[in-house]
C-alpha cells in the first residue's frame, strides 16, 4: 500500500507544487483557525489515527486551541473542543454548519442521501425529519412499544437468572447487545432472529460487515483522483457486496409487509408498517417509495442497535468500578420499588439517582464521541476566523464532556453533579451534547432513554452484582473498540451475589482434591482446575484412620 502512494505521488508532481504553493498561502492566511502542518496532497491524513481519533483531536486541541484546522486531503476541516464554540457552531451558526459531507460509504447505505441523518440539509430533509418526529419516532409511538421492551426485558432476566442459577459467568456484554438487537429488529421490522439459528448468523454478518464499512478509510472521500487505490484494494468490491446484501434483506422485509395474507394487530404494528402505509397515503410532499424506506429503516439499525448496549456496557463498567455508586443506586431501586420484582416504565421515572447514573455514564463515554460530522453549507465566521462553505465540521463531545471549565472533577464518575442540576441531554446545555444539538440533534432520544432506564433499573433491582472470582474492580479495562459508536473493547463478564456464594461453597469443597490456578486472558480473567492425586490420596488415608467417619 505505501509503495503504491509513494508512486502515485511521484506521478502527480504537479499538483503537489500547487497544493504546497496554497498550503503556503492557507499558513499565512491568519483568518483561518491553526493546526498541525500536513504534507502536500495527504494533509494531515497520514498524522490522524482512526481507532481513538477523538482522544488525538483532544491532544490536539490542547497544543491549537479549541478551534483548530485539519487538512483532509484535499478538503479542509475544523474541530471544536469546547461548549461556547458548540454553541456557535449548533445555535448561532446551526442554519450554516448543519449539512453533511458526502462520503462514499454514507452515500452508498443511504441510498444517495434519501435517509434522515446523512443526508444534505434541504426541503427534502426538513420533510423527512418531519415524517420521523411526528410518525416514527414520536412521544406516542415509543410509548405504543412500551410492552416490547417489557417483554424483551424481561426474557432478558430470566436467562440472566439461568446463568446465575447455574453458578455460571455472566458475559453481560453479550447478554446486552442481544438486547439491543431484539428490540430494534422487534420495533422497525415486529420480528427477531436471536431464537433463528441460519437467519440469527445471516443477520448478524450483515450487521457486522455494515459496521465495519462505516469505519473503512477510502481515499476517493479526500483525494478524489486517488480513488483507483479503492478499487486496488477490493473496497468498492466489498461496499457494493454488502450495500446489495442489505437491500436483499430489507427488500424481504418490505415484501413480508406488503403480503396480503399477513395479519398484524394495529396494537402491534411496527415502523415499517407506519413507513408502508404513509407510503400509500401520499399525504406529504415526498412521495415515499421502496428506497426512502429501506433509507430510513438503516438509521434505525445502525444508530439504535449499538449506542444503547454500548451505554448500558458503560454504565455497567462504572458501577463495578465504584462500589460506593452501585449501593446508592440500588438502594434507591430497593426503597421507593415496594414489593415489584419487575419495574416497568413508569416505575422507573422515580429514581432519580438512576437518571444521574446515566447521564453520568453519557458524559464519561458518549456514544458517538465525535457525534456525526457536519459540513458548512456557506461561508460563516466562527470565533473571530472565516469558515469556507463546504468545510468539514467535527464537534468533539467526548472532549466538551471533560471540559475542566464546564465540570469539577471531570474524569471521575460522580453522578451527584447531576442531582441539583438543570442540565440535560436535549440539545440546549452544550456543555453535555451525547446527542448531538440544532438541527441535527438525534431524533430518536425517547426511544434509547426508554430502553436505557426500563434495562439499567431492572438489572440492579433484580441482581446483585459482582466480579468473577479473582478478578478486582482496578483489573476492569475502559479500552475502546475502534469506528462510530465507542463500545468497551474486552467483554464485561460479571456474577449475581449468590453465583459466587455458590462457587465459594464449591471450592472450600473442591480445593481438597484440586489446585487452582488463575489465568489472565485480555478479555477476561479466567479459573483452571486440575486434579491433585497426592490430595485425593491423603484424604482417602485419613478416612479410612478415621474409621468410615464422613469428613
Amino acid at each position: 500500500m505505501a509503495l503504491l502512494l509513494i508512486l502515485t505521488l511521484c506521478l502527480t508532481l504537479p499538483l503537489l507544487l500547487l497544493f504546497f504553493l496554497q498550503n503556503r498561502r492557507n499558513i499565512k492566511n491568519s483568518s483561518f483557525p491553526p493546526g498541525p502542518i500536513g504534507i502536500p496532497i495527504i494533509g494531515n491524513l497520514h498524522q490522524l489515527n482512526n481507532s481513538a481519533l477523538y482522544l488525538q483531536l483532544w491532544q490536539l486541541s490542547k497544543k491549537y486551541g479549541p478551534l483548530f484546522s485539519l487538512q483532509l486531503g484535499l478538503r479542509s476541516a475544523i474541530v471544536v473542543s469546547s461548549p461556547k464554540l458548540a454553541k456557535e457552531v449548533m445555535k448561532d451558526h446551526d442554519l450554516e454548519c448543519c449539512g453533511r459531507p458526502k462520503l462514499l460509504t454514507l452515500q452508498k447505505f443511504s441510498y444517495n442521501g434519501l435517509d434522515m441523518a446523512f443526508s444534505p440539509y434541504n426541503s427534502y430533509w426538513r420533510e423527512m425529519r418531519k415524517i420521523s418526529v411526528l410518525h416514527v419516532l414520536s412521544s406516542r409511538r415509543v410509548s405504543s412499544f412500551s410492552s416490547i421492551r417489557h417483554y424483551e426485558v424481561k426474557q432478558m432476566m430470566k436467562r440472566i437468572s439461568m446463568h446465575a442459577s447455574a453458578s455460571e459467568v455472566i458475559n453481560l456484554s453479550e447478554v446486552l447487545m442481544s438486547l439491543s438487537v431484539t428490540l430494534v429488529c422487534r420495533i422497525v421490522f415486529g420480528r427477531s432472529y436471536e431464537d433463528e439459528g441460519t437467519e440469527k448468523s445471516r443477520f448478524h454478518e450483515l450487521l457486522n460487515e455494515s459496521q465495519a464499512m462505516w469505519g473503512t478509510f477510502f481515499f476517493s472521500d479526500y483525494i478524489p483522483f486517488l480513488g483507483w487505490l479503492d478499487k486496488i484494494r477490493g473496497l468498492h468490491t466489498r461496499l457494493e457486496r454488502a450495500f446489495k446484501d442489505l437491500d436483499k434483506f430489507y427488500q424481504e422485509v418490505i415484501d413480508e409487509h406488503n403480503d396480503p395474507n399477513r395479519k398484524t394487530p394495529a396494537e402491534n404494528e411496527d415502523i415499517i408498517d407506519v413507513l408502508l402505509q404513509l407510503q400509500k397515503q401520499r399525504s406529504f410532499s415526498v412521495d415515499l417509495t421502496n428506497d426512502h424506506i429501506k433509507a430510513v429503516f438503516m438509521n434505525m439499525l445502525v444508530a439504535a442497535t449499538d449506542t444503547t448496549a454500548a451505554t448500558l456496557v458503560w454504565a455497567m463498567t462504572a458501577l463495578l468500578k465504584d462500589p460506593r455508586v452501585m449501593k446508592k443506586v440500588q438502594e434507591e431501586i430497593r426503597t421507593l420499588r415496594g414489593k415489584a420484582d419487575f419495574l416497568d416504565e413508569d416505575e422507573v421515572q422515580n429514581f432519580p439517582y438512576l437518571k444521574a447514573v446515566i447521564k453520568e455514564t453519557l458524559r464519561l463515554h458518549p456514544p458517538a464521541p465525535l457525534l456525526v460530522q457536519r459540513e458548512t453549507n456557506e461561508a460563516c465566521i466562527i470565533a473571530g476566523y472565516e469558515i469556507p462553505a463546504k468545510t468539514i465540521v467535527y464537534v468533539n463531545a467526548w472532549a466538551i464532556h471533560r471540559d475542566p471549565e464546564a465540570w469539577k472533577d471531570p474524569d471521575e464518575f460522580i453522578p451527584e453533579r447531576f442531582l441539583d442540576s438543570t442540565i440535560d441531554f436535549g440539545g440546549q446545555d452544550f456543555e453535555f451534547i451525547p446527542f448531538g444539538a440544532g438541527r441535527r440533534i438525534c431524533p430518536g432520544i425517547a426511544m434509547a432513554n426508554a430502553s436505557l432506564d426500563l434495562t439499567l433499573a431492572n438489572l440492579l433491582n433484580s441482581f446483585d452484582w459482582e466480579l468473577p472470582p479473582g478478578v478486582k474492580k482496578e483489573d476492569i479495562d475502559t479500552e475502546k473498540l475502534p469506528g462510530i459508536t465507542q463500545h468497551k473493547k474486552n467483554h464485561l463478564y460479571l456474577c449475581d451475589r449468590e453465583t459466587l456464594r455458590n462457587f465459594e461453597v464449591g471450592v472450600c469443597l473442591a480445593v481438597q482434591y484440586i489446585d487452582i490456578e488463575v489465568y489472565h486472558f485480555p478479555c477476561a480473567q479466567y479459573l483452571a482446575v486440575k486434579p491433585n492425586k497426592k490430595k485425593r490420596d491423603t484424604k482417602k488415608a485419613n478416612s479410612e484412620n478415621a474409621e468410615g467417619r464422613v469428613p
